[in-house]
């Protein structure tokens, strides 16, 4: 995995507070991780959040709807807070802060990153290589 992403993902970390921050596929594959997290770190966390982002979609019907779209998952713990986003189809955004961090602020901001990581990720549809001989 190359970690071409992680300049974007350093910017979350801006924020006062904020921590460390990753991206990852649905399937719990790491993507990208901002510096200050070690690389089977980041790839340990990955993995996990994929199931924690399952389970809270999993969860919709309790809000009496069961097509609504999953948008977000906050964890809070006793010295800070894991932030998970949709980030793009089957892309998602997590970042950890202490209990410090102003929340508005960093949702603020990581909703900011979503959309450059949307033109980030976004690439040219492939055309068909034409194979006649």
């Amino acid at each position: 995995m190359s970690n071409d992403l992680a300049w974007i993902l350093n910017d979350a970390l801006k924020v006062p507070e904020a921590r460390h921050a990753i991206l990852l596929s649905a399937d719990g594959i790491l993507r990208a991780h901002s510096d200050g997290i070690s690389r089977d770190e980041a790839d340990r966390q990955a993995a996990a959040l994929s199931g924690l982002q399952s389970i809270s979609r999993s969860t919709a019907e309790f809000i009496g709807d069961s097509e609504s779209p999953w948008r977000q998952t906050l964890v809070e713990f006793g010295n800070g807070f894991i932030f998970l986003v949709a980030a793009g189809p089957g892309a998602y955004l997590a970042v950890s802060a202490t209990q410090n961090v102003d929340m508005e602020i960093i949702t603020f901001r990581m909703q900011q990153l979503v959309r450059q990581l949307g033109k980030e990720l976004t690439s040219p549809p492939r055309r068909n290589a034409d194979h006649s001989v």
